[in-house]
């Protein structure tokens, strides 16, 4: 299993990138998962619902099988936020995890930015990055001596990003 993130600021355009990338990837034969930690509270049951009234009369785990997919929901109540390791090792197998978020994770990291959204890069604050898409256009000399080592991509070429994400992910010490 190979590990490689997608990280930037909200409204950047991960997921778009995402929805471009993992078909590419699946086209290449492999088997694509993605794990996205977000800052809010996230709900995947409806109110109303048998599995949400059970989840909330204080089960611990529900999982839900329907025709098409199933979700196993479990409930933090208070406890801390578990690991990535721990999340991974609870993944079927796979040629690969997109992860979004996890910011202080250990693994390479592509860093989606837009110069439009007038926000500062994560790198080189965050650790892992190890390339920055953009809708700039590409850096001159000058630029490129104060990053070295930090790839620039453009982020309209899926294909690039996809050879550059394969690349460099990281293999999964299990």
């Amino acid at each position: 299993m190979k590990l490689f993130g997608i990280a930037g600021h909200s409204g950047m355009g991960k997921t778009t990138l995402l929805e471009r990338l993992v078909p590419v990837m699946a086209a290449r034969g492999l088997v694509v998962s993605l794990i996205k930690h977000s800052h809010k509270n996230i709900d995947i049951d409806r109110p109303g619902k048998d599995s949400y009234r059970l989840r909330e009369s204080g089960c611990k785990e529900v999982l839900l099988l329907g025709n098409d997919r199933w979700a196993l929901m479990h409930e933090l109540r208070g406890a801390p936020e578990p690991s990535l390791d721990y999340l991974l090792d609870r993944m079927q197998h796979c040629d690969l995890v997109l992860v979004e978020g996890f910011k202080n994770g250990h693994f390479p990291k592509l860093e989606v930015w837009r110069e439009s959204e007038n926000k500062t890069t994560l790198w080189p604050d965050w650790p892992g990055i190890v390339a920055i898409a953009s809708d700039k256009p590409p850096r001159t000399p000058e630029e490129v001596a104060v990053t070295p080592g930090l790839a620039q991509l453009d982020l309209s070429d899926t294909a690039a990003i996809a050879g550059f994400v394969l690349t460099h992910a990281a293999t999964r010490q299990i």
